[in-house]
Protein backbone atom coordinates (compact mmCIF):
# COMPACT_ATOMS: atom_id res chain seq x y z
CA UNK A 1 0.00 0.00 0.00
CA UNK A 2 1.35 3.86 -0.56
CA UNK A 3 1.10 6.16 1.72
CA UNK A 4 -0.35 8.22 -0.54
CA UNK A 5 -2.72 6.50 -3.10
CA UNK A 6 -3.06 9.60 -5.27
CA UNK A 7 0.86 9.52 -5.94
CA UNK A 8 0.15 6.27 -7.96
CA UNK A 9 0.91 6.95 -11.54
CA UNK A 10 -2.38 5.66 -13.56
CA UNK A 11 -3.36 8.32 -15.61
CA UNK A 12 -1.96 7.86 -19.82
CA UNK A 13 -1.65 9.97 -21.98
CA UNK A 14 -1.06 9.57 -25.96
CA UNK A 15 1.76 11.53 -27.60
CA UNK A 16 2.50 11.39 -31.58
CA UNK A 17 5.84 12.27 -33.11
CA UNK A 18 7.58 12.11 -36.24
CA UNK A 19 10.48 10.26 -36.94
CA UNK A 20 12.85 13.69 -36.17
CA UNK A 21 11.19 14.41 -32.79
CA UNK A 22 11.57 10.56 -31.98
CA UNK A 23 14.79 10.03 -32.88
CA UNK A 24 15.35 13.41 -30.41
CA UNK A 25 14.08 11.89 -27.76
CA UNK A 26 15.79 8.84 -27.89
CA UNK A 27 18.82 10.55 -28.02
CA UNK A 28 18.66 12.06 -25.39
CA UNK A 29 16.72 9.20 -23.54
CA UNK A 30 20.07 7.08 -24.19
CA UNK A 31 22.20 9.60 -23.56
CA UNK A 32 21.06 10.45 -19.59
CA UNK A 33 20.29 6.57 -19.55
CA UNK A 34 17.10 6.48 -18.78
CA UNK A 35 13.46 4.88 -20.45
CA UNK A 36 12.01 7.49 -23.35
CA UNK A 37 8.88 7.48 -21.52
CA UNK A 38 11.11 9.02 -18.08
CA UNK A 39 12.06 11.22 -20.02
CA UNK A 40 9.02 12.67 -21.81
CA UNK A 41 7.37 12.60 -18.19
CA UNK A 42 10.42 14.80 -17.17
CA UNK A 43 9.59 17.46 -19.93
CA UNK A 44 6.43 18.00 -19.35
CA UNK A 45 6.58 18.43 -15.57
CA UNK A 46 9.24 20.53 -16.08
CA UNK A 47 7.63 22.55 -18.48
CA UNK A 48 4.43 23.10 -17.08
CA UNK A 49 5.74 23.95 -13.65
CA UNK A 50 7.58 26.73 -15.72
CA UNK A 51 4.57 28.03 -17.16
CA UNK A 52 2.54 28.02 -14.33
CA UNK A 53 5.61 29.85 -12.21
CA UNK A 54 5.97 32.73 -15.02
CA UNK A 55 4.59 36.05 -14.56
CA UNK A 56 3.98 36.59 -18.10
CA UNK A 57 0.74 34.50 -18.35
CA UNK A 58 1.58 32.99 -21.40
CA UNK A 59 0.44 29.51 -22.98
CA UNK A 60 2.32 26.56 -24.12
CA UNK A 61 4.34 27.61 -27.43
CA UNK A 62 2.69 27.04 -30.58
CA UNK A 63 5.50 25.64 -32.76
CA UNK A 64 7.67 22.96 -34.07
CA UNK A 65 9.50 23.12 -30.65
Amino acid sequence: MYPDPKRVRQHRHMLRLDDYEQALVESLAHYQGEPVATILRQLALRQAAAILASDSGSSVARGPF
